[in-house]
This record gives structure tokens, sequence and C-alpha cells, in this order.
């Protein structure tokens, strides 16, 4: 059952319609505490595992797996994980509430522990690091020309509560908006305001004893709060999100780190020789949505849809990275310092390299380089841009296009580009399937709705692509 538990983490992107269920409804369920969303999803994932255990077919030789369910036989995880879904939802909601109701049992015997998200952080004096703003008037703090920041910085933190805590409070009254991520591996974040604000912010940082940046260290464009529509301040696990525990995985085993003029003659070098240069790869780990409206000439791009899906990718193509010099890179260099570790950690690869500062401090010495087309962002702007490349296409009519917009389906997530023709024509949606969904939902009550994203993109992409 273990293969089949670990196998089955990607049936959160198959959500049960519990409409016809005795458990909790969607609104219900939001209703519940972040603690009570998390015991109930882990135990929908846990029941979900269990009905899929039960249904392996053990007549098969060793060394085969299938199972049969319905009638019917399956010879792949996803085709098994998706009729379960789609076909048991009662059953499975069934497991769900009695799973859950043991777990509450359990927990009411058991001292009450505390989540790493909700731990009340025990009072400390962090007014040290509140830089005083008294000589600035509140006008200079939030209006004016504005700026977005992305940073990271890896150190030891004690206790990022403390750094949680003093960063809302810098935050809120610096007036910026955005995501932070604060881990005991260091600090993750993106900010938006004015110029006046987010200047004090990058001081701040800079004179914090803990993190001592510089002020190279931090990317910037233009933008501003506006750019955010709230801000978010948390302690995780990682501060970029790629699924392997920091302790296993360290950013210390990281490759090494090529300035953006290193980096411009290495991928000058690759290019002059074009076909005739086989034993380097020059590697874009970002999302396959990022990389479809920006990317370097001549580049390996994963067709992946999340970062955490990166060590899977490799370790299905370990074979690609045998024996090559690999030069990795991504928006801000975050996701390489991890990425980079990874693959490193595989003992395939001849070297690993990756670009400091990312594509945003390539783009600063190279405007007019090797990067082409926009670079994603991760906020309400979804690009921006240093050159007038434009390597995407409209979804329907197949006209130059990079400017992305949200699939107008309610409960889809997929990111759209459809020209502003197709878009007056009513092409809002990220693909038939959900244009067709879309407008069923605009005639449908809100009791039918089905609260799931299920459409052509997610569905005719494999989780994991095979490039060996």
């Amino acid at each position: 059952m273990a293969a089949d538990y670990t196998s089955c983490s990607e049936f959160m992107d198959w959500e049960l319609d519990t409409s016809t269920s005795n458990g909790p409804t969607l609104k219900q369920e939001k209703q519940l505490s972040a603690s009570q969303r998390r015991y109930y999803s882990f135990c929908r994932r846990k029941s979900f595992a269990a009905f899929v255990a039960s249904k392996r077919d053990g007549s098969h030789e060793e060394g085969s797996t299938s199972w049969r369910c319905c009638g019917q036989t399956f010879e792949e995880h996803s085709a098994i994980h998706k009729h379960v879904a789609r076909t048991h939802n009662t059953e499975i909601q069934q497991l769900t509430q009695a799973t859950y109701e043991r777990l509450l049992s359990q927990l009411e015997e058991e001292p009450k522990m505390q989540q790493p998200n909700e731990r009340e952080a025990e009072p400390v004096d962090i007014s040290a690091w509140i830089p005083e703003t008294g000589h600035i008037s509140e006008e200079q703090l939030q209006k004016g020309p504005g700026k977005v920041l992305l940073y990271y910085h890896y150190c030891q933190v004690e206790d990022p509560h403390v750094i949680c805590a003093w960063q809302k409070a810098l935050c809120e009254k610096l007036h910026l908006t955005g995501k932070i991520r604060v881990a005991t591996e260091g600090i993750n974040g993106t900010v938006g305001g004015a110029s006046m604000a987010t200047d004090i912010y990058i001081d701040a940082m800079c004179s914090h004893p803990l993190f001592k940046m510089d002020k190279e260290d931090f990317k910037t464009s233009c933008g501003g709060a506006e750019c955010f529509t709230d801000l978010r301040v948390g302690v995780y696990k990682e501060i970029v999100p790629m699924g392997v525990d920091p302790d296993v995985i360290s950013y210390r085993l990281a490759g090494v780190h090529l300035e953006p003029e290193e980096f411009h003659k290495e991928v000058e070098a690759l290019l002059a020789e074009g076909d005739l240069c086989n034993d380097t790869i020059l590697l874009d780990c970002r999302n396959f949505y990022e990389s479809k409206i920006g990317q370097f000439t001549r580049c390996l791009a994963p067709n992946i849809r999340k970062f955490s899906y990166f060590p899977d990718y490799v370790d299905q193509n370990l074979e690609l990275f045998r024996d090559k010099k690999v030069l990795m890179y991504c928006t801000g260099g975050i996701r390489c310092e991890r990425g980079s570790a990874y693959l490193r950690s595989k003992d395939v690869c001849k070297e690993v390299y990756q670009l400091k500062g990312g594509i945003h401090k390539y783009l600063e010495r190279f405007p007019e380089g090797f990067y082409r087309g926009k670079l994603f962002v991760f906020d309400e702007r979804y690009a921006i841009s240093s050159n007038d490349d434009v390597i995407s296409d409209c979804r329907y009519c197949g006209c130059p296009w990079d400017q992305y917009e949200l699939c107008s389906t309610q409960f889809c997530c997929q990111l759209v580009l459809s020209c502003l023709g197709c878009r007056q024509d009513g092409h809002t949606a990220c693909c038939p399937t959900c244009q067709t969904k879309g407008q069923a939902q605009s005639e449908a009550s809100p009791a039918v709705l089905h609260h799931k994203e299920e459409c052509e993109c997610t569905g005719g992409r494999p989780r994991i692509p095979q490039d060996v």
C-alpha cells in the first residue's frame, strides 16, 4: 500500500465531487480551521490510497502491477486514480469521514501538537529591527513611483516565527504587499510598494544582524503595492517548495554560481558550436508556462507544472544528464540553489553551474542577450520584458501573443494566451473543454457546480515528461 499512497499524491489534482456524500460540503470544509483542513486533506489522501490498494490485482506475476475495479483492469497508476476519483467518490468520502473522526478522537486523547504555521510566537522585542520613519510622511510611503523586489537569502534561522513577526510588522509599517516565506533555512520574498518604502525595506534587510544582505541581492522591477492582492508572510519547511527535506538535500550542495557575464559566455560558446555540441545542457528549471513566453536560446525546458515535480523529472531522465555539463537558470536564482543540489546529489553530471541572480540579473546586464521573450513573474503583472521578441502564440488563432490572463472558467487555475481578437470573440478559457464548461456554469445554479479543475490542459499533459 505504501507505493499506492506515494504515487497517489497527484490525487489532489482530482478533487472529488462531494455533492452526494455525507461528509463536509466544500463550503463547510472551508469553514474548518487551517489545522482541521490539513487533517481532513490528509485523511482524504489516506482513504484514497487505501481504496486504490484494495483494488490491486494479486493474480499478476511478480514484478508487474495492475488493479481490478468495476470489471476493468488498469495497468497504470494514473488510470486507476482517475477511475476511482470519478466513479467512487461516495465511497471515498465515507472512508474519509470515518478516518477523520478516528483521527480527531485520537487527537483529543493526546496532548495537542502545535502546527508549524500555527505556533503562537513568544513575545519578542522586534522594535530594534523596525526603522524609524517619523521623518517621512505617509503619503511618501504609499504614493509615487513604485517597485517590486525579489530576493532570497539562505542562512540558519533559529526561530523563524520571530522573523515572520518582524517581517509582518515591517511590511505593514511600509505599506508593502507581497509574499514572504520564512524557514529555518532562510527567507524568500517578493514585495511591492512605493520606491521610498522599498528602499527602506532593503536597508532594513541589509542591516539586520541575521541576514546582513547586500543591495545587490535584491532584484528590482517597475511596479508597486498594486502588483499583489495582499501581504502574506508565513513559516514553512522550505523557502522554495521543491518537496524535498532541506536537511536531506541542502542548498549547500548547490552548483557553481556564474555571474551573468560568465553565464553569457558559456551560452555564447554553446550556440557557436551548434549541433556539434552534445556534452552541454542549458536547463530551464522553471514551470512550462514560464518558459513558454520566454527562455534562453536552445535550452531544455521541462514540461512540468510545478517546481515540486522537478526532482521526479530528474529521476526519470537521469540518462539525459549523464556525463554532461549542465548550465541551469531560473527567475531569480533560488530554484537553482535547490535544483542544482538535487541534480548533483545524483552524481551523474560532469559539472553543474547555475546563473547567479537568475534571469532577472542577466537581463539587467544583457537586455538584448540570449534570453528572448518575456520574463514570467508571480504577481498580478504575470510578465515583464526587456526585449520586443514574442516567442509564444495565441491558443486559438496562432498569432504571436504572450500576455497571460487567468482562465475565465470558475475553479480553473490555468493561465491562457488568448489575443485581443479571440477574447472579443469569447475565447477566454484555457481550452475548448473549459470554454464549454464555463458556458454551462453560467447557466447552472451554484448548487450543481463541480468544484474541481478538469480540462484538456491538465488531462493531456503527463505529470512528469520523459525527455530522454
